[in-house]
Formats: structure tokens, sequence, C-alpha cells
């Protein structure tokens, strides 16, 4: 389990993110919502290891990850997506796949793409093509892939559906649902709120880098999201 207690995020003066408290339970998916500058991506560096908290914890499996860097975070379980994808342009999809799975045992690396491209139809035929010529959709399915190939606990992944086409974006978000139910949990930043609503067990929504409101999907009110996301 994932659980944030406190954090804050600042950038010299600036605090963008401010107290921020909740959990993410083992095996659900979380959704963050809120404006542009609420400390959505600030909040999922800091719990990566790219920032260092000012103040607060991140704790992961009862252990305090805070003053750790990203790539020993990364070994403990936790992934991150963040947004623009950082796909590496001139690799091939194959190549950008293996890169994502630099931690993963070798004997293991082939089922784990295999599954990949199950997970992800549209890169199947696209292997050996360069990552950098892939529509934004195949795009953000690459990213997501690389991602998993890590094999985490836990991923983080910061406006899966900037960008994209509505059809498009449901297919992208809908392969995250399949990554929630196999086990993984996953950490959702959008702002797309009616997609993040359909697909989260739980809602949390910042804005100001605060938790405004946070509760079960089913349950959060909508006028409530309309004050923050539109």
């Amino acid at each position: 389990m994932l659980k944030l207690e406190g954090l804050e995020v600042r950038y010299g003066k600036i605090r963008a993110v401010r107290g921020v408290t909740f959990t993410v339970p083992d095996g659900e998916v979380v959704a963050v919502l809120g404006p542009n500058g609420a400390g959505k991506s600030s909040m999922l560096k800091a719990i990566s290891g790219v920032v260092r908290p000012y103040a607060g914890t991140v704790e992961w499996d009862g252990q305090d990850i805070s003053q750790l860097p990203a790539h020993k975070v990364l070994r403990l379980g936790i992934a991150h997506v963040p947004e623009g994808r950082a796909i590496i342009a001139p690799l091939t999809v194959n190549e950008n796949l293996q890169m994502g799975a630099y931690v993963t045992p070798r004997s293991e690396v082939r089922e784990l793409t295999d599954h990949m491209l199950n997970l992800f139809p549209p890169l199947k035929r696209r292997l050996s093509t360069t990552a950098g010529s892939l529509s934004g959709g195949e795009q953000q399915m690459l990213a997501i892939a690389r991602g998993l190939m890590s094999k985490p606990k836990l991923i983080a992944i910061d406006e899966p559906s900037m960008g994209l086409a509505p059809s498009v974006a449901n297919d992208v978000l809908n392969a995250l649902v399949a990554v929630g139910t196999s086990g993984t949990s996953v950490l959702l930043v959008e702002q797309n709120a009616a997609l993040a609503l359909r697909l989260a067990n739980q809602v949390v929504v910042l804005g100001h880098g605060e938790v405004q409101a946070a509760g079960t999907a089913d349950k959060l009110s909508h006028q409530i999201l309309a004050a923050y996301v539109e």
C-alpha cells in the first residue's frame, strides 16, 4: 500500500503540494483530479523519487521512501509514466520495451513483452517501428507498456488521455482497468473527470496543491468535481 502523509513539495519559495494525505490500497485504481497547477505532477514526482519532498512522508508497504532516489524507488516496485510520454523516439517499439525491463529478470522479459503486446494490440504490428513514428495513442500505449515492463506493484501515470481522440483515450484507459484487475495498483492523474470516475475505485481532487475532496468514485459528487475539473 502507498501512503502519503502531509506531503509537501516546494520549488524555492513556491509550494506546489501542501499537506497531501491519502492512500492507494493494493490492487486498486485511484484517480487524482484537478486543474492545471494543482500539484498533481509534482506529487507523482515526489512519490517516484524524481524530486525530494520538503515535508511529510511517502510510505510504501510501511517503509518511508521519501528520500530514496528514483532508481531505488523503481526497484521497490513503483513505476512512473510521466506526462508527455517520454518515449525514446529513435529506438524501436521493441527497444523501448526492453529499456523498461532493465530491472526485470532476463528469463521473464520475453513472456512479459508478449503480455504487453496482448494488452496493447496496436503495438504488435509496430514492434520494429521507431517509436517517434507512432501515433499519439500508440506512443501513450508504449509509454505505459514500458512502465509495466518493470513488473511494478504500483504504476503512477500522468495524464494518459491528454491530446488523444476520445475513442483512443478510452482504449488506453480501459487497458489500465485490466492492469488494475491483474493486481497492480494504479495511481492515475487525469483531467478527464468522466473517464476517471468510470475507471477508479477512489478519487482524490487536488486544488492549489491541497486535497479538496476525496472518496469513492461512485459517491463523490459531480458538483464538487466541477468546481476543480473542467
